[in-house]
């Protein structure tokens, strides 16, 4: 390897460890909004704001063949709203160390979907075993002390269904790359096609708001057009903070760098990273909510990280 794709390598991995940093630190930023919005709403006014954001920082429009827009399509499908909301949604069914564990074998179903449909051979003894040793690690880290681990059929194959989501994001994203298109304007169009499946997601939720039933599914979709309630939720700074975050870092940036990082590494690769996404989660929930994180936690932190550079062994 050249020293130039040596350090091409080593962008590709810096900005995907950006992306995994940003992204760790969502779940503070949604919990926040989580007290004025529902999980739909977030869902929207994020990605609208990421679309937005993305037309500001580059303003070209990229023409691409006609039967690509499929691709782009099943990837913001897939990628933003299946793997986005169904998460959100399970955490309404059952607690959030169910969901992260769940959710955190995106890297398996990633190597499993590419070796499937793209022929390309991950799924060996190394990557088996630096993945048991992560999803175990990834366990302790989301546990933090707490050995209760609860089944809840609705809620954990709701996040089960996230995970193989994702999978096939990666998948779509893979095969997007090989066009070699801008990724700026990539990952845009492909918030352009989620935006557009969530606006009948938003007429339902606003006709079950009108309809007034209840239940963690109601509270999942609710959509208020109220004057009032907007101004007052609209006028909170810390509410536009969190959105914007959500919207322009964690989804316009770190989308298009992910997508970056999986052109330059490799998709399956890369997506190992999204191991350290609840060590991340809770090293900064320490910080900035003081949640303290025990012998246990710190355990699978090492336990994680270690899985990764297994994984990663020839």
């Amino acid at each position: 390897m050249g020293k130039s794709d040596k350090n091409r390598k080593i962008f590709g991995y810096a900005i995907a460890a950006v992306s995994i940093f940003f992204w760790g630190i969502t779940f503070i930023c949604t919990k926040a909004l989580l007290k004025d919005f529902s999980a739909l709403e977030i869902l929207f006014f994020r990605f609208l704001a990421a679309y937005l954001g993305l037309w500001i920082i580059r303003p070209k429009f990229e023409k691409i063949e006609r039967r690509d827009n499929i691709l782009f399509a099943l990837a913001g499908l897939s990628g933003v709203v299946l793997y986005q909301f169904t998460e959100n949604m399970a955490i309404n069914f059952t607690n959030a160390s169910n969901v992260s564990v769940i959710v955190s074998i995106c890297p398996l179903f990633t190597a499993i979907i590419a070796q499937y449909f793209l022929k390309e051979n991950h799924l060996n003894l190394w990557f088996l075993l630096g993945f048991l040793i992560s999803i175990t690690g990834v366990s302790l880290v989301c546990f933090n002390g707490k050995i209760e681990l609860e089944f809840n059929p609705i809620g954990d194959l709701l996040a089960l269904f996230s995970a193989i989501c994702w999978g096939f994001y990666s998948l779509f994203v893979s095969l997007i790359n090989r066009k070699n298109y801008d990724p700026v304007c990539t990952t845009r169009r492909v918030f352009f096609y989620a935006v557009i499946f969530m606006i009948p997601l938003m007429v339902a939720g606003y006709s079950i708001t009108q309809s007034g039933f209840e239940g963690s599914f109601a509270a999942s979709m609710f959509v208020r057009i109220d004057k009032a309630l907007n101004l007052q939720r609209f006028s909170k700074p810390m509410n536009w903070v969190n959105l914007l975050f959500l919207g322009i870092v964690a989804s316009g940036f770190c989308f298009s760098a992910w997508n970056k990082a999986c052109e330059i590494v490799g998709t399956v690769k890369v997506s190992c990273g999204l191991y350290l996404i609840p060590v991340v989660t809770i090293v900064f929930a320490f910080f900035t909510l003081g949640e303290q994180i025990t012998w246990l936690g710190a355990l699978g932190a090492v336990l994680t990280i270690t899985g990764l550079f297994i994984s990663e062994k020839k």
